[in-house]
């Protein structure tokens, strides 16, 4: 912590939109209910591909969350799923953005950015149709989280991380850091997904990466662990959580949901699609968040697994995890999957995996 810092963040707020239901509640019931959004692709024709289903955010309506139709027109769908989720954590949070002004900032990450819009412009060159003059910044990673500042008022840091499926995790690690080192009061953190497209489904499933055999059953593909997985299953949407320091949030009399406490982050050097077979990387990342935290491994009790149902990933993660297990019989270690009713949403995933987690503590 440096001066002015603080040691203790805090979550304040939450926002989701997901196939399961938009907005925390309908999350959270939805998933009490064990209902799964898993369905036959309905935004584009799949026949083509051995993979034909998917997780698709359904009855959304983007205008309600801009502040100007012209803006929303502009921004590619993740961007609108960003928007109406932080909009939404700052509702639940009751904290004025705007006033924060550069105590206030975003870090909203996105592993794919705009594809639809990427898709849909190169269809339009190629045809030699017009371009449209947003399509740069539809795509960027980054626009997202520029578009949330604009819409909210907020004027401290702002960037989009894009490293895959952990980039809304890093967002959450790297806006704790921030306010930690008194760069920030609030930060808007966490990430948004929108490749449900055509060009996605064809570049994963010549990877052998999304799961076959179940298109016509797809409530069962998503199969984490399991002995009969054969890949992930593709889905959209956001997740943001506002994040305080503890003086912040008690001066507002703000209701805090949990502490955010440690945050680690590495890379295994090992292959661009595979992790390391005993899961060093991600050892390394969970002794670095333990030591974040000041957190010792027999103070866990629960993991939350990445779990992509692949038969690489679900290998490589589970010697570390197993690593958490203790001969203690008061430690009651708990490994969760919330992925088998929503499953793979890339960089947006882990701040829906949060909001779940913080529902479950409160």
């Amino acid at each position: 912590m440096s001066a002015g810092g603080t040691d203790t963040v805090v979550v304040t707020g939450l926002g989701v939109v997901s196939g399961v239901g938009t907005g925390v509640d309908a999350f959270w019931e939805g998933l009490l209910k064990g209902e799964s959004s898993i369905n036959r692709v309905e935004g584009f024709d799949p026949e083509r591909f051995k993979c034909q289903i998917g997780s698709e955010v359904k009855d959304f309506d983007a205008s309600k969350y801009f502040s100007a139709r012209k803006s929303m027109r502009n921004n590619d769908r993740v961007t609108h799923f960003a928007v109406a989720a932080t909009k939404l954590a700052i509702e639940d949070a009751g904290v004025d953005v705007a006033a924060s002004g550069e105590r206030c900032g975003v870090m909203v990450g996105s592993a794919f950015g705009g594809m639809d819009t990427f898709e849909k412009q190169t269809l339009n060159l190629e045809n030699k149709g017009k371009v449209s003059p947003f399509t740069i910044p539809a795509l960027l990673g980054n626009t997202a989280a520029g578009v949330i500042a604009i819409e909210t008022g907020a004027k401290g840091p702002n960037f989009g991380i894009v490293s895959a499926c952990a980039s809304a995790t890093h967002c959450l690690g790297e806006a704790m850091q921030a306010i930690r080192e008194g760069e920030a009061d609030v930060m808007i953190a966490g990430g948004a997904e929108a490749a449900m497209t055509p060009l996605s489904f064809a570049g994963f499933c010549s990877m052998s990466a999304m799961a076959t055999g179940h298109n016509d059953n797809p409530k069962a593909a998503s199969r984490p662990f399991d002995a009969d997985r054969s890949g992930f299953v593709m889905a959209e949407g956001g997740g943001v959580l506002i994040l305080e320091s503890l003086e912040h949030a008690k001066a507002r009399g703000a209701r805090i949901y949990c502490e955010l406490a440690g945050y680690g982050a590495s890379g295994d050097a090992h292959h661009i699609t595979s992790p390391e077979p005993t899961g060093s990387g991600l050892s390394n990342a969970l002794d670095r968040a333990l030591r974040s935290a000041g957190m010792a491994k027999e103070d866990v009790t629960y993991i939350n697994a990445h779990g992509t149902s692949t038969n690489y990933n679900d290998k490589g993660e589970l010697p570390p995890t197993i690593n958490y297990e203790t001969p203690d019989p008061e430690c009651d270690l708990r490994i969760f999957k919330e992925k088998v009713k929503v499953d793979r949403v890339k960089g947006a995933l882990s701040s829906n995996l949060r909001l779940l987690f913080v529902r479950l503590g409160g």
